[in-house]
């Protein structure tokens, strides 16, 4: 996992509930967790673009519901900036679940769009991504 060159505003907190774009079988998680976050002592931790979350399975198929998964943010609907100055955002909230803390995703394609700064730190996930934005 390689750093963000961009400074990305965390705009998921923990306990916000995010829809995934992969064929996994999950539709929406429950975030609980921001790994490899560290913050001030009772800050609420909050992901963006890019992060691993842990997160659990609220709605899906009846063998995924309940489980805990790792996921990677691949949508913000909060703007960020790049370093060339552009700020980005999308339209929805999205993540994809993983097999792994290595970022393997569990689905094998994605559903709509997914940030340029993703593939830069989960090259997994880059290679089964449609659109690169």
């Amino acid at each position: 996992m390689q750093a963000v060159k961009a400074k990305i505003t965390r705009a998921l907190p923990v306990e916000s509930t995010v829809a995934t774009c992969d064929n996994s079988g999950a539709k929406v998680l429950k975030i609980f967790s921001v790994k490899r976050m560290k913050t001030r002592k009772g800050r609420i931790s909050a992901a963006g673009v890019g992060d691993l979350v842990m997160a659990s399975v609220k709605r899906g198929k009846p063998e995924m519901r309940k489980q805990v998964v790792f996921a990677v943010i691949v949508r913000q609907k909060k703007e960020y900036r790049r370093p060339d100055g552009t700020r980005i955002k999308f339209e929805d909230n999205a993540a994809v679940v993983c097999k792994d803390e290595k970022g393997n995703p569990k689905g094998t394609m994605i559903k709509g769009p997914i940030a340029k700064e993703v593939c830069e730190r989960w090259p997994a996930i880059a290679k089964i991504a449609s659109i690169i934005v």
